[in-house]
């Protein structure tokens, strides 16, 4: 088998291998015409990795223009390692989502565990100290050994990560489809805190400034990660374990410390995490940013395997590596500062002024390309869109009830056994929630919240995303995650300030799954908009398939939101009997996309549920008005199963039941998934001065002590259940489902 160094530009292009790498021949015919030369092996590889669609978002960019991304608030947008907001008090939180989808779906453990490291890379890289971490995660049914066991190591890895490097995980979202069965989703988030006079960007700047490489010695995990992330999943995915990077939270932990620790030197000129595609994709995006150039000695890279070519050391997804731009002359400092914390800190460059990117290995110069050719002018496709059939044929078609609804108390029963609405506090059990004793509202409430230490503030943050909306009609389905993840931060008392966003979809060269990419990025754009949640960062993953099936699109939906006083903290479950419920909106027959629907008919049709953001945006911010003046003693949004499964909800945090009066059409009351609803309780004394700030709440019941869940309707009893059996459903349903299959 021949070596690298001794595969020719000429046997490259002869054999194709070009293609191997996921390069086109048009895109290998521009190479050619940048460089007036046939590339080597190591600038093939180098392209290849750069202008995939997971480094260069060469499919996405036409789309991702359309989004918001300015605000006053917006302190960094889309562009950097991760997104920063203004908090206040010169304060701002920086934050970022990414996925690791095909990583996870070939060995869960490390593909979780590592795409948790590298989100914390992210958001310390801007110099904030990592506060919290968020996931949101999809997977087929839990019917077979394959679904659980995916599932059970995606939990392990993300625990076994986070709870080691010591940033507590404190939300997320876990749903289960089955077009997730050889595809699942695996999407981290991390929120940070910085003071604003710290914050760094990833630029190289200053010519002849010292280029420093930090962190673990790189070996060959991980190589052509990026391209395989740009692909779709098939069976001989199995075989590319070795893209997948094996992470070390311990190292991690002192990364960030040393990180955090260098900002504050005035040697310090730019910071990138070594992300997808390695060396390569941080030193060249460093230096693109910046108008310069870069040249560095691969013989001075730390490696912890021998013979490393400069192809598999440009490649290597390695993981807790940082790279760093120091003034020339005081690299010292900045070296003994890793030193301290028991890692190596080395310069391996230089910043050049000449824009090339310039690679040393063994005295000779292995790679000399125009650096902005490889960030910057990446190619830019636009692709064929195309609507799909089964969409006309969703919206010609008669709006769906489900028929044959008869015990109330039953249906109930089975949705809170579905997997989606079921607790999941078998995931959350195993996170470290609690470290960094900042933790206000804990994994399993409408949004956590986090104490802004040594302040009286607090963030609110969340991930959201109904794919079965989106996959019925993209443009509704897009308003309605922005929508969602907005409704859960007022509901914890925070005000929205801005989203990231985790755009998982499938193949991108399939018109029909195109149009679903720019239908979903119109609808979150106009959500955006209408709620003033700029999107100031995000992830691209395509190719999320396998078999030829796609998934529903997903694009998460990562939202952080401001409490300006923690006594606006406000819980998602009743407080206390005696209370008055409300719900805040009324139901319409709408139950395309609907859990009932899943329930009945093991598919998804129709229409999705409609959403006016006008309204949207008017009852957030009343029900925000109504929190901040005290007269709210809960408020849970109304989601998968409707207001039957909110109550619920509600009820089971404490000893209480509730007692409730409908009117009219006993399934659409119970289980409409009808948008821009909220499920309130508030005191006594605090009704009137709650009513006239909101002014569609409807009274409906109380809450009671007796531990009973009764609601009437048309003067009729139509659910007396305990709460405590309903309770051991709703928790005892996904370890029921593992336990069955173990």
């Amino acid at each position: 088998m021949l070596q690298a160094s001794e595969i020719s530009p000429e046997l490259i292009e002869k054999n194709l291998l070009y293609r191997e790498m996921g390069l086109t021949d048009a895109e290998y015919e521009h190479i050619k015409n940048v460089l007036n030369r046939r590339p080597n092996f190591t600038e093939t590889g180098i392209f290849s990795v750069m202008w995939s669609e997971h480094c260069s978002y060469k499919t996405s960019k036409p789309l991702l223009k359309k989004f918001p991304t300015k605000a006053p608030h917006v302190l960094q947008g889309p562009g950097e390692g991760a997104g920063i907001i203004d908090i206040g008090d010169g304060q701002a939180a920086v934050f970022k989502i990414e996925s690791h989808n095909h990583p996870s779906a070939v060995e869960p453990y490390q593909g979780a565990a590592t795409g948790v490291g590298g989100i914390i890379r992210d958001v310390f890289s801007m110099g904030a100290r990592p506060v919290a971490l968020l996931n949101s995660l999809r997977f087929g049914k839990l019917a077979s050994e394959r679904v659980n066991y995916l599932f059970e190591e995606v939990v392990n890895g993300i625990s076994g990560y986070g709870n080691c490097v010591g940033v507590p995980t404190v939300g997320g979202e876990v749903q289960f489809d089955d077009c997730y069965e050889g595809n699942p989703l695996v999407n981290a988030m991390c929120v940070g805190l910085i003071d604003q006079k710290d914050i760094q960007k990833g630029i190289a700047a200053g010519s002849g400034n010292t280029v420093l490489y930090a962190g673990a010695p790189t070996g060959r995990d991980g190589i052509h990660g990026a391209t395989f992330a740009s692909e779709d999943l098939s069976e001989e995915s199995e075989s590319k374990r070795p893209s997948v990077q094996v992470g070390d939270p311990f190292m991690e932990k002192l990364l960030i410390e040393a990180c955090l620790e260098a900002i504050h030197s005035e040697a310090l000129v730019g910071m990138q995490d070594m992300g997808a595609a390695g060396l390569t994709s941080s030193a060249s995006e460093m230096a693109s940013k910046a108008g310069m150039g870069m040249e560095m000695d691969l013989d001075l890279v730390p490696q912890r395997e021998l013979g490393m070519t400069p192809y598999e050391l440009m490649l290597s997804e390695s993981q807790e590596r940082m790279l760093m731009v120091v003034k020339k002359g005081e690299e010292q400092e900045i070296i003994d500062i890793f030193k301290k914390y028991g890692l190596e800190a080395v310069a391996v460059g230089r910043v050049t002024d000449d824009k090339q990117f310039r690679l040393l290995h063994k005295g000779a110069v292995v790679t000399d390309i125009p650096v902005d050719s490889l960030a910057e002018d990446a190619p830019v496709y636009h692709k064929p869109s195309k609507v799909p059939a089964y969409f006309k044929t969703f919206q010609q078609g008669a709006v769906y009830y489900p028929e044959g609804v008869r015990n109330y108390g039953e249906t109930l029963k089975a949705l809170l056994q579905q997997p989606t609405i079921a607790s999941k506090e078998w995931v959350y059990d195993q996170y470290d929630s609690m470290v960094q004793t900042n933790t206000v509202v804990m994994p399993g409430s409408d949004a956590a919240v986090i104490r802004v230490k040594g302040t009286n503030k607090a963030l609110a943050m969340t991930t959201d995303c109904n794919s079965r909306y989106i996959y019925l009609d993209p443009e509704t389905g897009g308003k309605i995650a922005v929508a969602e993840a907005a409704r859960n931060i007022v509901c914890s008392g925070g005000k929205p300030l801005a989203l990231t966003d985790g755009l998982n979809f499938g193949n991108p060269d399939k018109p029909e799954n195109f149009w679903q990419m720019e239908k979903s990025v119109d609808g979150m754009s106009a959500a955006s908009l209408a709620l003033n949640t700029p999107v100031i960062s995000g992830n691209v993953s395509l190719y999320n398939e396998s078999n030829g099936q796609s998934i529903f699109p997903t694009p998460v939906v990562g939202m952080v939101g401001l409490l300006e006083s923690l006594d606006h903290v406000t819980p998602s479950f009743f407080q206390e009997a005696g209370d008055a419920i409300y719900v805040i909106g009324k139901a319409k027959p709408e139950f395309g996309g609907s859990e009932l629907q899943n329930v009945l008919e093991n598919d998804y049709f129709g229409k999705a549920p409609a959403l006016d953001l006008q309204l949207e945006a008017k009852r957030q911010n009343q029900l925000l008005e109504a929190i901040r003046k005290g007269t709210v003693a809960s408020a849970h949004d109304l989601a998968e199963g409707g207001l039957a499964v909110a109550l619920a909800e509600s009820c089971f945090a404490g000893q209480v039941g509730l007692y409730v009066q409908l009117e009219g059409d006993a399934v659409t009351e119970l289980f409409s998934e009808t948008q821009s609803r909220f499920l309130v309780s508030v005191n006594r004394e605090q009704q009137q001065a709650f009513e006239k700030i909101m002014d569609d709440a409807i009274q409906i019941g109380s809450v009671t002590d007796d531990g009973q869940y009764r609601v009437h309707l048309n003067g009729e009893s139509v659910i007396d259940q305990s709460v405590e059996s309903l309770k051991a459903l709703w928790k005892g349903a996904i370890p029921c489902l593992l336990k069955s299959k173990a």
